[in-house]
């Protein structure tokens, strides 16, 4: 249970840093108006809050972060900005979230 937890709050950072960076971006590069930019601000600080959540220490954390977000982005692109991922962003990925199997839930001896 505590892994799925964990699990989850990567995906809530990753949502909130990736969705955050959104707004932001579209305040500042398309136009959109400042409300863009300062919702993004709020979820980036939600971002900031949600990793304290996680049982393992800060290095560890944000190290498997590194690979969730790495996976969460490609995601984003596709869904959202329409951009197919290749074969080559699907193995990275995967090894991504290996790496994030090994810092984060390999056991410790």
């Amino acid at each position: 249970m505590e892994t799925l937890k964990s699990i989850g709050y990567f995906l809530l950072a990753g949502l909130c840093e990736i969705g955050g960076g959104y707004l932001v971006w579209l305040w500042l590069r398309e136009g959109k108006p400042l409300a863009h930019g300062l919702a993004g601000a709020l979820v980036l600080v939600l971002y900031g809050i949600i990793p304290t959540l996680q049982p393992a220490h800060f290095g560890r954390v944000y190290a498997a972060y590194g690979g969730v977000f790495v996976v969460l982005s490609i995601l984003w692109g596709w869904k959202v900005d329409g951009i197919d991922p290749d074969r080559f962003d699907i193995i990275g990925g995967c090894i991504a979230l290996v790496g994030v199997a090994v810092i984060m839930y390999w056991p410790r001896v």
